[in-house]
């Protein structure tokens, strides 16, 4: 599922819960939405810290 959707049902699924409260089915759509989220958060922020360069003051880059 796409990143944005994902957030936006857990969103839904929020406010839902707050509103009027989840079905156990709902709960359980809620709680793998959370790991697909925090699964592509996790790999986006590795990817993001693998192309950072540490350079140093005399231009030596620092992998």
């Amino acid at each position: 599922m796409e990143f944005t959707k994902i957030i936006e049902r857990i969103n839904e699924l929020a406010r839902k819960n707050k509103s009027e409260g989840l079905t156990d089915a709902e709960i359980a759509e809620r709680d793998e939405l959370r790991k697909q989220y925090l699964t592509n958060f996790k790999n986006n922020f590795r990817q993001q810290l693998e192309t950072i360069e540490i350079v140093d003051d005399k231009d030596n880059i620092k992998h």
